[in-house]
C-alpha cells in the first residue's frame, strides 16, 4: 500500500509541476477526438471534413478554455448540417441555443463533461461519468452530462437518417426535415432511458460519498455502477433494444476501473490504522 501512495503523490507532484502544459495536451486530444466524431457522423460539408482541420481547431482549442472547445464544436456542427439541410442546421442551432443557455447559467465550470460525454458513448464507457461526476463533482454538473448526452443522441439520430433528410424535396419537405430532425432529440425514448439512469446514478453516488462512513467512496461506486446497470438492463428490455447488453456489461466494469482509479487519485484512508 505505501508504494502505491507513494506513486500517487509521484503523480501530484509531476502535475503540480507541469500542470499547464498536461492540461493543453488534454484539452487537444479531447477536442481533436470530438472534432474527428463531429467529422465521422455530420461531415457533410466536404471543405471541413479533413484531418488537417481538426488537428487545426484542436490546437487553437488547447490554448482556451474548455468552453470555447464546446462553442467551436457547435459551430462545426451547425456547419456541417447546413451541407446537408438548412431545416437541419437551424433544428441544431435551437437546441444547441436553448441548451448553452442552462448550460452556462447552471453549469459553466463542467466543460469537460460535455466534451467527454459524446467520446466516452463512441468508446462504450459514457456510464463512467456519471459515476466520476458524482464522486468529484456536484449536482450542477448533471447539466453538462444532458448536454453532452444529448449531443451525442442527436448526432447519432442526424448520421442515421442522413439519406432521408437528403432526398426530401419540395416544401412540405422542409417542415418533415424539422420534424425527423427534432425528433432525434424530443422521441429517442433510449435517450430519455440513458439520461435518467445517468441522473439517478450521479445524484445517489454523490450523496453517498459525502456520508460520514468508512468506505463510503467505495459504497458509493458499488452502488452506482449497479444501480446504472440495473435501470438500463431493464430499461432496455422495457423498450426492447437488443444488441446492448454485452455492450453495457463491459462499459459497466470498465468504468468502475475508471471510478476506482479516481478514488485513488482523489481520495485515500487507511483505515486499519
Amino acid at each position: 500500500m505505501t508504494k502505491w501512495i507513494e506513486l500517487r503523490e509521484k503523480i501530484r507532484k509531476i502535475y503540480g509541476k507541469h500542470n499547464r502544459l498536461i492540461l493543453a495536451v488534454v484539452k487537444f486530444i479531447l477536442a481533436l477526438f470530438l472534432f474527428l466524431l463531429i467529422n465521422h457522423y455530420v461531415g457533410y460539408m466536404e471543405k471541413l471534413h479533413h484531418v488537417y482541420i481538426a488537428v487545426a481547431l484542436a490546437l487553437i482549442c488547447a490554448m482556451l478554455p474548455v468552453n470555447m472547445t464546446v462553442l467551436l464544436a457547435a459551430v462545426f456542427t451547425v456547419v456541417h448540417l447546413y451541407a446537408l439541410s438548412m431545416e437541419v442546421a437551424v433544428t441544431a442551432l435551437l437546441i444547441f441555443l436553448l441548451m448553452f443557455f442552462l448550460y452556462f447559467r447552471f453549469s459553466p465550470k463542467n466543460g469537460y463533461e460535455v466534451v467527454l460525454m459524446p467520446i466516452t458513448f463512441v468508446c462504450r464507457i459514457p456510464y463512467a461519468v456519471p459515476v466520476a461526476n458524482g464522486l468529484i463533482g456536484e449536482p450542477s454538473s448533471m447539466i453538462s452530462v444532458i448536454f453532452g448526452t444529448i449531443l451525442y443522441y442527436f448526432l447519432n439520430g442526424i448520421h442515421n437518417n442522413a439519406s432521408l433528410l437528403k432526398g426530401v424535396q419540395g416544401g412540405e419537405s422542409a417542415d418533415n426535415k424539422f420534424v425527423v430532425s427534432l425528433n432525434q432529440v424530443l422521441a429517442n425514448k433510449e435517450m430519455y432511458l440513458v439520461l435518467a439512469a445517468f441522473l439517478l446514478t450521479m445524484l445517489v453516488v454523490y450523496l453517498i460519498r459525502r456520508m460520514s462512513i468508512d468506505h463510503a467512496w467505495t459504497i458509493a461506486i458499488v452502488v452506482g455502477i449497479l444501480m446504472e446497470f440495473s435501470i438500463l438492463f431493464a430499461g432496455y428490455m422495457f423498450l426492447a433494444i437488443s444488441g446492448k447488453t454485452i455492450a453495457l456489461t463491459v462499459g459497466s466494469a470498465v468504468s468502475a476501473l475508471i471510478a476506482f482509479a479516481l478514488k485513488f487519485l482523489f481520495f485515500h484512508v487507511d483505515y486499519m490504522r
